[in-house]
């Protein structure tokens, strides 16, 4: 017997046209995070439609829907982010993104849905309209949160500090999903435990001496200084964690100089950590710390280095209770041999910033994106694109059923 009821089981496939077109709309027009106005309208308006108590919350929107009696009963809370990248998108789909707009900054950049968040927003707006239509298979209050600034790590902080505790029922437990390389189109993977890492970036600005090209001893080289803090900072994994314990240390940008004859005052880096231990990523910065000043002492720089840490991903730990309701669920709908095991994915997310602020517990788990024996881009590539189907009704799938799978609890 499936989660879902027949009703509710027609009704999905009946819904994957306009779903389809839906989700194009979302990929041909991504929006950078904090800036994704014309798709939190596009929510709002659906879940208005729905017949859902609608807020806009720091840059996201929420939908408030009580079941069959009037609300009684437990509450589940979904979130679906839905920012873009800044990424030339090179996908060839015939629904590919030749939209740009203005960063932070106000530097024009290119955007594409790169990461999959137009999957999770026309999901989460699925599932909504699911349990909209078909309130009698459940009871208790489900929440649909569509959620602002993933990718910066910003738009869950901003949920909160806008008010989001204060505003909704409190959930009981929280949900949310991604579409990943893995596991294959068709099937859908949760575990219990840790399945994102926590992660942190890091601004590095290293000083020097600037001096004409063939004069290096009347300067201080940053770049010399700057490439040997990039080699040093390798052996933090490769000496200083044990080979049990996972981490990652990247240097994603060195800039310095606009001439090849002219040695520049400074040099700037910008790192990227990833553990899946809170513990083990301060070590990680702590140690970055330590070398940067090392190196600079050890190059006569004339200034202290500037470090500056940015965009904190907290570590992102399925409760093992939540985990196994879900479980459970996914094994009545879909079958054995369409649920699998979750594999920590070293990527990172924020969507725990919520729950933790609401005190609930959570439960994130992993969908197919691309057929198998198909060639995969990763996200974050400008190549990334998933099969449309399955993808896009297993993810609904999925997010009903887990939705339910708690509600039925």
């Amino acid at each position: 017997m499936t989660v879902l009821s027949a009703a509710m089981n027609d009704a999905l496939q009946e819904q994957t046209s306009w779903q389809e077109a839906l989700l194009k709309d979302f990929h041909r027009h991504p929006e950078l995070s904090m800036r994704e106005e014309r798709t939190r309208d596009v929510i709002a308006a659906q879940l208005i439609k729905y017949g859902y108590e609608v807020h806009e919350i720091g840059g996201g929107v929420v939908g408030v829907l009580a079941g069959s009696k009037g609300g009684e009963g437990r509450t589940v809370l979904f979130r679906a982010d839905i920012d873009g990248l800044p990424v030339q998108e090179a996908s060839g789909l015939d629904y590919a993104s030749t939209e740009t707009q203005a960063d932070g900054d106000g530097v024009e950049q290119p955007t594409m849905h790169a990461c999959g968040h137009d999957f999770h927003i026309t999901a989460g707006l699925g599932a909504a309209q699911l349990l909209a239509e078909h309130r009698e298979d459940w009871s208790g209050t489900y929440i649909a949160l569509f959620q602002p600034g993933e990718e910066k790590a910003a738009g869950a902080r901003s949920m909160v500090a806008g008010g989001v505790v204060d505003a909704i029922p409190t959930p009981d437990v929280c949900l949310g999903q991604h579409v990943l390389t893995d596991p294959v189109a068709g099937r859908v993977a949760v575990t219990s435990g840790p399945v994102m890492s926590t992660a942190a970036s890091a601004r590095i600005v290293v000083h020097g001496a600037g001096s004409h090209g063939s004069m290096p001893h009347l300067g201080v080289d940053p770049v010399v200084l700057a490439s040997a803090i990039v080699t040093r900072i390798q052996t933090l994994v490769a000496r200083e964690l044990s080979p049990a314990d996972f981490g990652v240390v990247t240097v994603g940008s060195l800039q310095a100089g606009a001439s090849a004859n002219i040695i520049p005052d400074s040099a700037t880096m910008l790192l990227n950590f990833r553990a899946y231990d809170e513990d083990i990523l301060e070590r990680l910065i702590e140690g970055a710390r330590r070398m940067v000043r090392a190196e600079c002492e050890a190059a006569r720089s004339p200034h202290e280095p500037e470090i500056e840490i940015y965009d904190r991903y907290p570590l992102t730990t399925n409760d093992e209770a939540a985990a196994d309701v879900v479980r459970d669920g996914f094994l009545a709908q879909f079958g054995q041999e369409r649920v699998e095991e979750m594999s920590p994915v070293t990527a990172s997310e924020d969507f725990s910033i919520v729950p933790d602020a609401f005190g609930a517990p959570y439960c994130y788990w992993g969908v197919g994106a691309y057929a198998e024996r198909r060639e995969t881009y990763p996200n974050h590539s400008p190549l990334w694109s998933p099969d449309l189907q399955p993808t896009l009704g297993v993810a609904t799938e999925a997010a009903v059923t887990g939705a339910l799978a708690h509600l039925r609890a």
